[in-house]
């Protein structure tokens, strides 16, 4: 099983801050340029109506009342309180400065978070936002996730990600040259790829001088294009035992240094249409870890 070792964000945590921490996913109620008409009206094709954020906070309320929200979904589990907290719905540094400023704030100056992370598209780093992000960084640990999903351009194309690798590229080296840690998510199964395709994606990406790596299965939701597209027959969801075995195959090409941040992932059981097996997320990750042997 030596070569299915790996370091887990669980095992990374314990060694940072010596005890366990949990994330507190957070909606800043941001948007997308994806959405918004400034690169397209109808997102990516698979994201759904709470921008892949349907697990987040009410952005109704205070970043302070989510984080204390979250803390208590979680506090018989959490006996360290220590917590990172997530922005994770829609593109997180996407909205002006002097908001982000605000939020960002408010979030990393909370005494019980040792961490900020903050899910985002590579096109979506001007200037101005990397410097906060750097300045961030200087307070509390500061990690970027890029959504980049794939490295080929049919598939960005279909999936409408609307930015081409080379926007990736820059983000990374952006991102690295301000010592801010990067996690790529991958999504495993997008419609057309065969398994070697996405093994190339994982390869690149760990290549690429992350700190991290999330996989990601390919959720079929209610409400997006990409169910319409299931419905008539032009996409089709992975088995169980296809996935188990090409995480295996990702963990296979991930080296120890770039910890995997994710295995798999949840879609909103009210609006998963497939694959049905995802749903039993426990079944899932045991098997997968009984498979990597964790």
């Amino acid at each position: 099983m030596s070569d299915l070792s790996y370091t887990s964000l669980n095992d990374h945590l314990k060694k940072t801050f010596g005890c366990k921490v949990y994330k507190i996913a957070l909606n800043g109620g941001f948007t997308c340029p994806n959405r918004d008409g400034t690169k397209g009206s109808g997102g990516c094709i698979f994201c759904s109506q709470g921008g892949s954020g349907e697990f987040a906070g009410d952005p109704s309320i205070s970043i302070t009342e989510q984080i204390e929200h979250g803390k208590k979904l979680v506090g018989d589990k959490n006996k360290s309180g220590k917590y990172i907290a997530y922005f994770q719905a829609f593109t997180g540094t996407y909205a002006p400065i002097e908001m982000l400023r605000r939020l960002y704030e408010e979030a990393i100056f909370h005494p019980d978070i040792v961490a900020m992370s903050v899910a985002t598209r590579p096109d979506c780093l001007p200037e101005d936002v990397l410097s906060l992000l750097g300045e961030m960084n200087r307070i509390k640990p500061v990690w970027v996730e890029l959504g980049l999903q794939t490295i080929h351009e049919k598939t960005a194309d279909y999936i409408r990600r609307g930015y081409p690798l080379s926007e990736y590229d820059n983000a990374v080296k952006e991102l690295k040259k301000r010592n801010i840690d990067v996690i790529t998510h991958v999504i495993l199964g997008l419609p057309g790829e065969s398994k070697e395709d996405m093994l190339q994606t994982v390869s690149y990406v760990v290549k690429s001088g992350v700190s991290g790596i999330k996989l990601q299965l390919l959720h079929i939701l209610e409400g997006t294009d990409l169910a319409e597209e299931y419905r008539l027959g032009k996409v089709r969801a992975l088995e169980f035992e296809e996935y188990i075995d090409l995480v295996k195959e990702c963990v296979r090409i991930i080296p120890p240094e770039v910890i995997i941040h994710r295995l798999t992932g949840d879609g909103d059981k009210k609006i998963l249409i497939a694959p049905e097996w995802s749903a039993d997320k426990k079944r899932v990750l045991n098997r997968l870890r009984k498979e990597l042997g964790k």
